[in-house]
């Protein structure tokens, strides 16, 4: 490279059709391009920063486990701290677990209307409204991290979580708000959805039973 941009130098310097003006501006160009393939060139071995092999890429997080009694999300982060990278993943994957359960209530929302023609009573809709805000605010701060990986690319931590949460526990956060008011409660219980959600909160609490009897066998007497 260099003694080709010497040639063409000298060629353009000994051309007596180039004013001295031109010499000048015809090595400027030169220069340029010279320094601009000398930055090329240094940069083509380098990794970029923010980009992590397919290897480095947990199975979990390509493909998320399914499970009927469990809401999952995945959530990366990246940071030159990797504390801060770990709390970036977790708050990603914690408001997807969030938005989640906020679009299965929602949908329950709809099934209760349909029933008990809810969208009618605009104090029901707001009852609603805040129990929801409620429970996805109890997900939000209540989901488990179950799976982290931490990458370190040159000089960023990017930083790999799966994050769970029971469904069961979010149906009986919402059956507890909606006993806290009379008149929703009384509507509600007369509907299938009502009776459908109930079934579920007491297979979530026959569930918890069991891991708790599997824990104290665990231990040693």
């Amino acid at each position: 490279m260099f003694n080709s941009l010497h040639i063409t130098v000298n060629a353009v310097h000994k051309s007596p059709n180039y004013s001295l003006k031109e010499v000048v501006m015809k090595s400027l160009s030169i220069l340029v391009v010279l320094v601009v393939a000398m930055l090329s060139w240094n940069c083509s071995g380098t990794k970029p920063i923010q980009t992590a092999s397919p290897g480095e890429i947990p199975e979990w997080f390509v493909n998320i486990p399914q499970d009927p009694n469990h809401l999952y999300a995945t959530g990366s982060g990246t940071s030159q701290d990797l504390q801060l990278a770990m709390n970036k993943a977790i708050t990603s994957g914690r408001a997807e677990i969030a938005r989640q359960t906020e679009v299965r209530l929602l949908n329950m929302q709809k099934q209760f209307g349909e029933e008990i023609g809810m969208t009618e009573s605009a104090e029901l809709r707001t009852m609603y409204a805040e129990a929801t805000k409620t429970v996805v605010s109890t997900v939000l701060h209540g989901s488990k991290v179950v799976q982290q990986k931490p990458v370190n690319d040159d000089n960023l931590w990017r930083t790999y979580v799966l994050v769970e949460y029971p469904i069961g526990a979010a149906n009986q956060a919402f059956l507890q708000q909606i006993k806290q008011h009379e008149e929703a409660y009384t509507l509600f219980r007369a509907s299938e959805t009502f009776k459908e959600l109930e079934a579920e909160v007491e297979k979530f609490e026959q569930y918890k039973k069991e891991q708790f009897d599997k824990l104290v066998e665990s231990q040693p007497q």
